[in-house]
């Protein structure tokens, strides 16, 4: 009888001392878990629309591609378009917000253009899906939003 009661308690001391100690996770799924949890920076690439335009047959639209944003003002319902803004574009590197950056006006896609903006630079905000910016023209300054298509 001794001879089977050793075994059967060295077995319970074992599984006792494993219930004692902590859990560890290995590194690596702690890692890809932290992965999965980090907020990752907006992509803003793409085409945008005004959201707060008192028309939806006149409107500003931007498209993002590359390093470059360009603004279009459109009216007739978009059978018309005009240049507003041509310009730099920096994308953002992690997901904090308000995400801002200035853009440098591109003057030559823009010399020629009526409607076209003649800052050199314009400041553009991202918070919370929308792009805003100002937009000023024969005296009356209007926050413009734009919501991605």
């Amino acid at each position: 009888m001794k001879k089977l009661i050793a075994p059967i308690a060295l077995a319970v001391a074992l599984s006792l001392t494993g219930c004692g100690g902590t859990a560890t996770t290995p590194a690596s799924a702690v890692d890809s878990k932290a992965a999965e949890e980090a907020p990752k920076a907006p992509e803003l690439t793409g085409a945008w629309k005004q959201s707060n335009s008192a028309s939806e047959k006149s409107y500003q639209r931007a498209t993002i591609a590359g390093d470059k944003i360009t603004v279009e003002w459109v009216t007739d319902a978009g059978d018309t378009t005009s240049t507003y803004w041509v310009g730099t574009f920096k994308a953002p590197n992690d997901a904090s917000e308000p995400y801002k950056w200035t853009s440098k006006r591109d003057a030559a896609a823009t010399k020629s253009a009526l409607l076209a903006s003649t800052d050199d630079t314009k400041e553009f905000t991202y918070e919370g899906d929308t792009i805003s910016y100002k937009v000023s023209m024969l005296g009356t300054t209007k926050k413009v939003k734009l919501k991605k298509n």
